[in-house]
């Protein structure tokens, strides 16, 4: 049974090979795993598919497999789940939130919505399923640009729930969108002044950001973009250092792709040397070996809301296949 902890409580043999047994449970159940960028390095290795938020979404809408294993938080598997209804998702841990989908209760946000009548949402995909329920059209780091130019200049929006997102985006497209006071704490806490030491210590490094960043810490950054767009600008660019700005995850990849590059992670302003999302981390090799083997935790959502949350999905991969990303 599930425990209030939000995963199952079984013990493990200290000497499973569990790379072997995943490997074995996922043709044995038919299953994909899907990891975030953010998940540790032993989960995106042992992952069918690794991405940003749009490139999961994507995954998970084209998925054959009977199984979708979500390594990510609980708002990703939500989005799995509205898009495979027939299928079961499993999510290793049930407590794997995110601190911007909790800046956004979806009452208070009605509430909100009804005060600009004239308007229509835009929600980062970085929300709970009862927020995009409430949204027309769902939009991630990597097209909400594209997507917010595609309506006309006097087209009102709403933009919720990540407002250093929604701030960039009206920087970039010269708008002026309605915010909702929501942020990311992993995007929130990086340290300008540490930055700006950093910077000086490595004088010759590009300083890449995530556009969820302070605004004040993207007027510093060489390139701004998505979690795979930094990852690919890393691959083209011929410069060897980067002092990155989004969760640490991200490294792994571009360490791989990039292994005589050197990558340093942009400091928080608190003690730790590196800025890691506690939500992303609950997710283990454990809990993943577990999961696949007693099918638990699946989440489970209602019919209605999948009908209602699945709409302004399916409009953001139309537009994201329209622009061709």
């Amino acid at each position: 049974m599930l425990l209030e902890k939000g995963y199952l409580d079984v013990e493990i043999d200290p000497a499973l090979d569990l790379f072997k047994e995943i490997d074995y449970l996922k043709k044995e159940k038919r299953a994909v795993i899907l990891a975030h960028y953010y998940q540790d390095a032993d989960i995106q290795d042992i992952a069918d598919y690794i991405g940003d938020s749009l490139g999961l979404a994507q995954q998970a809408e084209k998925s054959e497999a009977d199984i979708i294993l979500f390594a990510g938080v609980h708002f990703m598997a939500e989005t799995a789940k509205i898009l495979n209804p027939s299928k079961k998702v499993l999510i290793p841990d049930l407590k794997a939130g995110c601190s911007l989908a909790d800046s956004c209760p979806a009452g208070d946000f009605a509430a909100f919505k009804a005060r600009h009548p004239d308007h229509i949402v835009l929600t980062y995909i970085n929300c709970t399923a009862e927020i995009k329920a409430l949204s027309d059209v769902i939009v991630t780091s990597t097209n909400a640009v594209q997507i917010v130019e595609s309506f006309p200049k006097d087209q009102k929006i709403i933009f919720a729930p990540d407002k250093n997102l929604g701030a960039y985006i009206n920087k970039k497209n010269g708008r002026n969108m309605v915010l909702w006071d929501g942020s990311c704490m992993v995007h929130e806490i990086f340290s300008l002044e540490k930055l700006i030491k950093l910077k000086v210590q490595h004088p010759d490094a590009k300083i890449i950001a995530h556009p969820e960043c302070e605004a004040a810490i993207l007027e510093h950054a060489d390139f701004i973009g998505s979690t795979t767009a930094l990852l690919n600008y890393t691959k083209k660019s011929s410069d060897q250092a980067f002092i990155v700005l989004t969760e640490t995850g991200i490294l792994h990849q571009m360490q791989k792709a990039n292994p005589h590059k050197t990558f340093i992670p942009a400091p928080p302003n608190n003690s730790c040397a590196c800025n890691d999302c506690p939500h992303m981390k609950l997710n283990t090799l454990e809990k993943i070996y577990i999961a696949l083997k007693h099918e638990q935790p699946e989440l489970l959502m209602a019919d209605e809301l999948i009908k209602t949350a699945r709409a302004p999905i399916t409009r953001m991969l139309e537009l994201s296949a329209k622009f061709g990303l």
